[in-house]
């Protein structure tokens, strides 16, 4: 399974942005059945978990509750996640990962600032 990260941006402290994972190499009831997670990275700092999603759950980091929102369209093999109210502290670049394959995305860059 190939990932493919993209939607990251420059934005102002409390905007908005939608990060995208498209998957391929994957028929649509394996991916369905594939848990996503979207981690990040700020500089300087380890990679952490900001959320995930199942066939029918959502979890979020603390930091993000309220904030973010993962989705995912089975049919275009796509996870999103919708970041709202960005603070200075979410600069980092973002991953989406597939549990099931072990894959990882190339990561795509939000910088917030203030």
């Amino acid at each position: 399974v190939q990932l493919q990260a993209s939607g990251g941006g420059s934005v102002q402290v409390g905007g908005s942005l939608r990060l995208s994972c498209a998957a391929s190499g994957v028929i649509l009831s394996a991916f369905s059945r594939n848990s996503m997670v979207w981690y990040r990275q700020a500089p300087g700092k380890e990679r952490e978990f900001v959320a995930d999603i199942t066939l029918s759950a959502t979890n979020y980091a603390d930091f993000v509750k309220g904030r973010f929102t993962i989705s995912r369209d089975n049919v275009k093999r796509r996870v999103y996640l919708q970041m709202n109210d960005l603070e200075p502290e979410d600069t980092a670049v973002y991953y989406c990962h597939s549990t099931a394959y072990n894959s990882w995305g190339q990561g795509t860059l939000v910088t917030v600032s203030s």
